[in-house]
């Protein structure tokens, strides 16, 4: 099959944090020219897999470069088939987007495993009968740098997985809903979005987000954090300073006592980074150098940009009103500037959830949005009614 098609060469500079995963992550051989290819699979070893599941696999597909926006590379993922015999019509899908692993290739999700927390919250998907595609991102597994929370890369990475596994396993509903929570969050939202210019052909039904990121120059200056805290959540800002400042040393961004965290941050994966800085003692005041850091984070900011903020498909978001990680007055911020271009948003508070917290507690909400959406029902319009649903 891929002898067939037209080829490219993958162009795949060194990156941070490359390096120390098994050899399926690396494509020694011309591309197909075609995003969205499945390269090969393997099984996926129980202890990275679901209990859910009754076939998992990882897999390595092609996509395009969304940092350049040109030019063919790899990523990797990972594929969950419920237990049982696929429905008429295939499994319906759903393209997980992950939250914050690292920037490391040794956090992606195929090959470290997943937290409990997710594989709690995926296995209720494969046990409601939906297929998962799961993918790793670009720069995670796969050669080059993360662009970590960069809108476009994240999505053209959740959009090739699912042409890849859709159009190798017949098994699949051509039908798809993608979800996500942070990280995820953003890179669903943004598929949403990015959907109908590069990926006309895939039926994207609906997406789903919890704790999703809205990174504007307004977000940038009202945080709330206590700046003397000790906040595990800088770690998040190293992973930032390292993919976003084009090559520069993150640490001319941060003050000489953060500096181990800081370097760490390339190659521990996000419970490591965090727990550096709990050890280490930082707190916004002692850790970041203002003037430098929101000069390098400004200049970055158009490639943490949705590219509309109006999808052509409903949107579920979720907030947590005691989220400390992604502000909710940000996250409101995101519903008011959509609605206000023409989105379709099913909106939930969750009142005194946390970050975690809101993703789980969204589950059954999300179930009837996405059961909803594949019945070819109507879904609530928090955007025309002006109601935002509790928990």
């Amino acid at each position: 099959m891929l002898a067939a098609q037209p080829v490219v060469a993958q162009i795949t500079k060194p990156g941070i944090g490359d390096g120390r995963v098994s050899p399926f992550y690396s494509w020694n051989q011309a591309l197909p020219a075609k995003p969205g290819v499945l390269l090969r699979s393997e099984p996926l070893p129980a202890e990275l897999g679901l209990s859910e599941a009754g076939e998992q696999k990882r897999i390595l597909y092609t996509s395009t470069d969304g940092v350049t926006n040109q030019g063919g590379l790899t990523v990797s993922g990972a594929l969950f088939l419920p237990k049982g015999s696929p429905p008429a019509g295939g499994w319906p899908l759903i393209a997980w987007a992950h939250g914050t692993v690292g920037i490391a290739d040794i956090c992606a999700p195929s090959w470290s495993s997943r937290s409990v927390r997710d594989q709690a919250y995926l296995n209720a998907w494969l046990k409601r009968g939906y297929a998962i595609v799961a993918t790793d991102y670009q720069g995670l597994g796969t050669p080059g740098t993360h662009p970590y929370n960069q809108m476009r890369p994240e999505a053209y990475g959740v959009l090739d997985s699912i042409r890849a596994v859709t159009a190798a396993d017949r098994r699949l509903s051509r039908k798809v809903v993608v979800i996500g929570q942070s990280q995820g969050g953003g890179a669903s939202y943004s598929t949403a979005v990015t959907q109908p210019s590069y990926a006309p052909d895939v039926t994207l039904l609906g997406a789903v987000a919890t704790g999703t990121p809205y990174i504007i120059p307004s977000v940038l200056t009202a945080s709330k954090t206590d700046p003397n805290k000790v906040d595990p959540a800088l770690a998040y800002l190293f992973y930032f300073a390292w993919t976003a400042s084009d090559g520069a040393d993150a640490t001319a961004f941060f003050t000489p006592r953060a500096a181990l965290s800081v370097n760490a941050a390339r190659t521990a994966c996000i419970f490591q980074s965090e727990s550096n800085v709990t050890i280490t003692k930082l707190t916004a005041a002692n850790t970041v150098q203002p003037k430098p850091f929101l000069g390098m984070f400004v200049r970055a900011l158009p490639k943490f940009a949705y590219a509309s903020l109006k999808p052509n498909v409903p949107l579920f978001l979720g907030t947590g009103t005691a989220d400390a990680d992604v502000a909710p007055a940000a996250q409101r911020q995101l519903v008011k500037d959509s609605c206000a271009a023409g989105a379709r948003i099913d909106y939930h508070q969750y009142e005194g959830e946390d970050h975690s917290g809101a993703f789980l507690a969204s589950l059954k909400d999300a179930e009837a949005f996405v059961d909803t959406l594949f019945a070819g029902g109507i879904v609530p319009n928090t955007c025309v009614s002006g109601a935002v649903r509790p928990a």
